[in-house]
């Protein structure tokens, strides 16, 4: 016993140290797993690594899956003794059919984007319970983000809220100026000035919800869904190719394959500051997310809400987000979220998300089977 309170107060001493900048990030990790290989150590709530050795998390992979991986999983191991075994996707319905293929608990952590993805798991039977009292750092995350949630599983929760973000337009500023963006908006994706350079990323909402825009619709309301349907057919014919992941969309824009796309805020940022001169706007309606940590039923769950606890704690969530170029779901209104997170598109210092328009649930699950059918047709030239 006395070993695991020793051991509780060095993780605390270091993790001061690292906050106060007293230590640089590799300095904080390498200290950890010194520490953990030395006087083996635990969590000092549970002795969650005597029955858990390992949970499994799948994420987008990319810079994302860098950044979880850094500055949340590896400290988590250190930490307890529980491996974080990471895989990667690059859509959700392909992840959810590996879901349902998968034996229990062989799949544990989510990440999950859109509240409509958490009410199609739920619908299906794959949600789980947490034990809020096991993730007190949920008291710092943005009600907002997690009243959605709650709605859905009827006031319980299966996951905790973990970042925002938008997927809006990234352009090339060496061939589309800031001033034509402000004048074609959406648009510009179905322009034929730009045919053949012109990308798109292969899924069913976004096409849709960039398709409602096109034609002057309501991405939650449309009601002429054959004007959007020949949008998305004008898109397939002028674009050079659909992207499938952050990854490739992110190379198309750098490699100049193609010079307008929609895009993911985080991703972009990224090109950015990597000294690519990619543009970025958010046009009227555009799309808005939020993404969260979902644990499928049939896993650990005292070992994964302790993992969630971690990556909710301030210096965690905050070292992700700056790593991943996304806004973490910590409350601005609570928490000083440092220097870089404000800069972030898609940032809300308020705390409000007023400015964002999320897709409703409801109406876009109440449509999957029929619209990701139709696309999958579109897609092979129908």
């Amino acid at each position: 016993m006395t070993r695991k309170i020793d051991n509780t107060t060095r993780y605390e001493r270091l993790r001061e140290r690292y906050m106060n900048g007293g230590l640089e990030r590799r300095q904080f990790l390498g200290l950890l797993g010194a520490a953990g290989a030395a006087y083996g150590l635990v969590t000092p709530y549970r002795a969650l690594a005597q029955t858990v050795s390992q949970v499994r998390f799948d994420g987008w992979g990319g810079v994302v899956s860098e950044a979880l991986r850094e500055n949340a999983f590896d400290p988590f191991t250190a930490k307890t003794g529980i491996e974080v075994v990471d895989g990667t996707f690059g859509g959700a319905d392909e992840y959810l059919s590996r879901i349902k293929a998968s034996q229990p608990g062989e799949f544990n952590i989510a990440h999950l984007s859109g509240v409509f993805d958490y009410a199609r798991y739920h619908n299906l039977g794959l949600s789980s319970e947490l034990n809020e009292d096991n993730i007190p750092n949920l008291k710092f995350v943005i009600p907002k983000l997690t009243e959605v949630f709650r709605k859905v599983t009827n006031g319980t929760l299966s996951c905790v809220p973990y970042d925002y973000g938008t997927t809006g337009l990234a352009y090339n500023r060496a061939y589309i100026s800031d001033a034509e963006m402000q004048e074609k908006g959406a648009r510009i994706l179905i322009d034929e000035a730009h045919k053949g350079k012109i990308g798109g990323w292969s899924d069913w909402r976004t096409r849709m919800w960039y398709a409602a825009l096109q034609t002057d619709q309501d991405p939650n309301g449309i009601t002429d869904e054959e004007a959007a349907w020949d949008a998305v057919r004008q898109h397939r014919d002028l674009a050079l190719k659909y992207w499938n992941s952050g990854a490739e969309l992110m190379s198309l824009l750098a490699e100049e394959e193609i010079h307008v796309t929609e895009g993911w805020s985080g991703r972009i940022f990224a090109l950015q500051e990597q000294g690519h001169d990619i543009g970025y706007m958010d046009p009227p309606n555009g799309f808005g997310w939020q993404e969260c940590m979902f644990v499928i039923k049939g896993s650990p769950m005292e070992a994964c809400e302790e993992l969630l606890n971690f990556m909710l704690a301030p210096e965690t969530a905050i070292a992700v987000a700056e790593g991943q170029n996304y806004p973490p779901a910590l409350d601005p209104q609570q928490i000083d979220l440092g220097a870089k997170i404000p800069t972030l598109p898609a940032f809300d210092p308020s705390g409000t998300l007023d400015g964002l328009t999320f897709a409703d649930p409801a109406y876009w699950n109440g449509r999957e089977a029929d619209w990701s059918k139709t696309f999958g047709r579109v897609q092979k030239g129908y």
